[in-house]
């Protein structure tokens, strides 16, 4: 039975390295480990376990990545993106120029846009910087992903990222949970990826290498073209001033703002509104929260760079973008979320449920960490490897936790942190993209990708685990 699942997993994985949808084979590997299962009916194992787990994902889930995709696909066509990328950089210089690459991610992932869209935004300025400061160009993708995928998708306190949203349906708690203990996980992302980094780069440059010729995918945009732009009239086409970077940041503050202030309002609501529905306050007040915030931040952003999008036909392709893009992204993760719930409910998964919960250490931190981390990593996916780990196991870590004494908050922000670990292995979608849109290959760069968004933020998540030990949840 166990054999079944683990085969199940393996196809799984080499499909989605290969490339081939999700979508379509998720279904396919799940229902073979039900085969390789006796006695486990097959169509009510597709159309009610399968397809009513990834429903359920996607009904509870969609309404942010509709609305994230849409408002990072605002930020990008309202040029609004581009400028927050290009004026941190041109502040920070050329001799920061890695520095410049990873606090652009961040500071755009954690304002809410869709970290596909922040790829985009950022490797051109990037590529020009790193091509200026002769740098080795196979750096420039692990920089992109220690500003996306680690500190600000889950650690920093607050993060709209959908990694950091989901283990509140689960424990009752906000995105603000355990806010001190995550600031320290991500401040230990950022610097020890940024070590990294400079490590590295120093070592490349003193053996010769530099950024190199030949490379696919170089963008036209040359160093004295940004410095030079102006706000329309130049081939980068940003405007890079005070007054320019602080609208440009208005709607990312608006949403971090806004999801601080309604989550605390709506979770001081009477919750018996919602006992028609079936419903806890405390499972959807931050999903709420955020979508409102998320669609002020849409608005404002629509307002401020409606020079860009000044006409019905730019603002319907920029919308359709994003919709589109979300629906993709939201049916992927809800067929791994399928998969994984028919694998859960096989007998054999139990026994590897029995083993997870048997990793004790006098606390369930240990045991949600490992699970989250080879759930994502075996889907190739944070969001869905969480879900997966949570929907399966989560009720008992809540019980566990409550019976220790153990804040939900840790639970939480442990969850959180770890679906961040092993979700960037090869197969991984998002690091596929990524080394697609710069034209280099995983023999090229993903050594140094692998260490800063998977090492580090695993021994990030340990390091968490050994605080909240000694100083609980803060």
């Amino acid at each position: 039975m166990v054999l079944g699942i683990i085969l199940s997993l393996a196809l799984l994985t080499y499909i989605a390295y290969r490339g081939y949808s999700v979508i379509l084979f998720a279904p396919v590997c799940a229902l073979l480990a039900a085969v390789l299962t006796k006695g486990v009916p097959l169509l009510p194992t597709y159309s009610e376990v399968f397809m009513g787990k990834a429903m359920g994902f996607a009904k509870s889930y969609f309404p942010l990545f509709l609305l994230g995709a849409v408002f990072g696909k605002v930020m990008e066509e309202t040029g609004l993106a581009q400028t927050i990328a290009h004026w941190i950089m041109m502040k920070i210089g050329k001799k920061g120029t890695i520095l410049a690459v990873v606090l652009a991610c961040g500071i755009l992932g954690y304002g809410g846009v869709s970290v596909f869209v922040i790829v985009f935004a950022v490797y051109p300025l990037g590529a020009a910087l790193f091509r200026e400061a002769d740098i080795p160009k196979r750096l420039l993708p692990a920089a992109i992903a220690l500003g996306s995928f680690t500190f600000a998708m889950t650690a920093l306190p607050g993060t709209p990222q959908i990694q950091n949203l989901i283990p509140a349906k689960y424990f009752g708690t906000d995105a603000y949970a355990a806010p001190v203990l995550g600031t320290i996980a991500g401040l230990c992302m950022f610097v020890f990826g940024m070590m990294w980094l400079e490590y590295r780069k120093n070592k490349l440059v003193a053996a010769g290498e530099g950024y190199g010729e030949g490379h696919k995918n170089e963008p036209d945009i040359k160093l004295q073209e940004i410095q030079e732009a102006d706000g329309g009239g130049s081939t980068a086409q940003v405007a890079t001033g005070e007054k320019h970077i602080i609208l440009a940041l208005l709607p990312l503050l608006t949403v971090l703002v806004g999801n601080f202030v309604l989550t605390k309002y709506i979770q001081s609501w009477d919750p018996a509104f919602l006992e028609p529905y079936g419903v806890k306050l405390a499972s959807v007040a931050a999903i709420w929260a955020l979508l409102i915030s998320v669609v002020l931040g849409i608005v404002i952003a629509m307002l401020i760079g409606w020079r860009k999008i000044n006409s019905e036909e730019k603002l319907i392709k920029a919308l359709t973008a994003g919709v589109a893009g979300s629906l993709l992204a939201i049916m992927n993760t809800a067929s791994e979320v399928g998969y994984g719930s028919v694998i859960s409910s096989l007998e054999g998964f139990k026994k590897v449920a029995d083993f997870m919960m048997g990793i004790d250490f006098g606390t369930p931190l240990v045991s949600e960490a490992i699970t989250v981390n080879v759930l994502a990593g075996i889907t190739g996916s944070a969001s869905g490897g969480m879900s997966i780990a949570l929907e399966a196991m989560g009720a008992q870590y809540l019980q566990w936790a409550n019976a220790v004494g153990l804040s939900p908050e840790l639970l939480h922000k442990v969850a959180s942190l770890s679906s961040g670990g092993f979700d960037s292995l090869p197969h991984n979608g998002a690091i596929i993209t990524l080394l697609a849109i710069t034209g280099l290959s995983h023999k090229q760069s993903y050594s140094d990708i692998g260490m800063v968004s998977v090492l580090i933020p695993f021994a990030s998540t340990f390091l968490i685990i050994i605080l909240s030990t000694m100083f609980g949840a803060i």
